[in-house]
């Protein structure tokens, strides 16, 4: 299965999945149709699947004109969203399975930005091989998603579930955040080496013009404060040795960011 990233609007990603072996594509969270299309056909590849993770228009506004180029595509999401996602067919509970591309993702019930998100896993086919995650706004490279229709008890539960994840994990989050994210991180976690050292490293990337994603899973354990409310320093920096309350704070102050 190979990954192409569409950078679209002012700061998503779609991700195009190609299986180049039966020439067939699936596409996560097509906000706009337009560089879809503009990919299949470079590719000369056909739609088959729309993996949809939430219902929010930057993540499915392509839905229905590319339903309309490849009728027989197939839009997934998730089940609390009927109703939602423009065209949806499939609706997805925790622990059930997609195939693209001979491989199998889980599916992940991760409400908290949103009251139904839905996240998707592909784990590695080989030992040499790395997982990959598409969660949409649930978890961000250095950050997570506000909490739009959801708690942060949910979100908290959310995220312990990617956290579990392998480390080699690669993490495809639809939002070009990082930097902001990082900087914010900063603020609350001044000590972290490792972070201070990342946040450089995105400082070039982005004067580059370059993407920070994907990101890898084991990097946001150790230096994305939102996978880290049960760390000491991250609670003595809140003030609170509670957890939950941890991260309750610490989104609101990034909102306030």
């Amino acid at each position: 299965m190979e990954i192409h990233r569409l950078a679209v609007l002012s700061d998503n990603y779609i991700f195009l999945l190609h299986d180049p072996q039966q020439n067939v594509a699936a596409v996560v969270d097509p906000a706009v149709a337009t560089p879809v299309l503009q990919k299949l056909q470079q590719l000369g590849a056909t739609l088959t699947a729309i993996f949809n993770t939430h219902h929010h228009g930057d993540h499915v506004g392509g839905n229905m004109t590319l339903l309309e180029q490849f009728p027989d595509a197939i839009v997934y999401g998730g089940a609390e969203d009927r109703g939602r996602i423009p065209g949806q067919q499939v609706f997805l509970q925790e622990g059930d399975r997609v195939s693209f591309a001979g491989e199998t993702g889980e599916v992940f019930f991760v409400p908290g930005h949103t009251r139904a998100h839905i996240a998707y896993y592909f784990p590695p086919a080989t030992d040499e091989e790395t997982g990959n995650l598409f969660c949409g706004d649930t978890l961000f490279a250095g950050g997570c998603g506000r909490l739009f229709e959801g708690t942060p008890a949910q979100m908290v539960s959310s995220l312990s579930k990617l956290r579990a994840l392998p480390d080699a994990t690669q993490v495809w989050c639809a939002h070009e955040y990082t930097l902001n994210n990082l900087k914010f991180a900063l603020t609350v976690d001044r000590h972290n080496a490792e972070l201070a050292d990342r946040y450089a490293h995105v400082q070039t990337a982005r004067n580059r013009s370059e993407a920070t994603i994907p990101s890898v899973l084991g990097v946001e354990k150790r230096t994305n404060p939102f996978l880290r409310w049960d760390d000491p320093a991250i609670r003595s920096a809140m003030g609170s040795p509670d957890p939950l309350q941890t991260f309750r704070k610490l989104r609101g102050l990034k909102d306030q960011f």
